[in-house]
């Protein structure tokens, strides 16, 4: 199957889901693709150094939880690697806040950002690849988004599931996918693509 070439919009924006220090506590288990951060942070200084909008997602799990992402603790920061860009673009930028996996599920309303300001492509990067990430894909597919889901700018980790089901990191990754881009609610893609065709 002949492969079609990557577009990436003029004003394009880049959601960036969830790059949070609590997803590096034990509680999650085994993760996978070790260079997730290294490919969001090219995503990221790309899309700054274009002037193209880049969106930065926080969940905020409720105080009385036990995630490690819950408001008031340490793990509900940015990684260093993010928060150490945040404001630094020359385009415009958004902090959206969430407590559930969709980002479109969050304050302020990210679809209306998106539309008041023109854009109908949308890139996403982040943690974690079959939570959050998905569920923002599948979102932006039905709100009618054109997504692209570069693959090796996020991570996810091994899952238990019913019947005694498990699966691994990556096989989780592989089923996402699939689903996504055989569903055609996005566009799978690499970092290596998405960058070549914002410049």
């Amino acid at each position: 199957m002949e492969k079609t070439p990557v577009e990436v919009a003029g004003n394009a924006a880049l959601v960036v889901v969830d790059v949070q220090k609590g997803f590096e506590d034990p509680f999650w288990g085994r993760r996978n693709n070790p260079d997730a951060e290294r490919n969001i942070t090219v995503l990221i200084d790309a899309w700054q150094e274009s002037g193209r909008p880049v969106v930065f997602v926080r969940h905020d799990s409720p105080e009385q939880s036990r995630s490690p992402l819950r408001v008031g603790y340490e793990g509900n920061d940015f990684k260093d690697v993010v928060e150490e860009r945040r404001g630094k673009g020359s385009g415009p930028e958004l902090l959206v806040r969430k407590s559930v996996n969709s980002a479109f599920y969050g304050e302020p309303d990210l679809d209306g950002w998106l539309k008041g300001a023109g854009v109908r492509q949308i890139v996403i990067a982040g943690i974690q690849t079959n939570m959050c990430n998905e569920t923002t894909a599948r979102m932006g597919g039905n709100l009618g988004y054109d997504v692209l889901f570069p693959l090796d700018a996020m991570h996810t980790f091994d899952l238990a599931g019913p019947f005694g089901w498990s699966a691994t990191a990556d096989e989780l990754t592989r089923a996402t996918a699939v689903s996504l881009h055989g569903g055609r609610f996005a566009r799978v893609v690499s970092t290596e693509e998405v960058v070549a065709a914002a410049r």
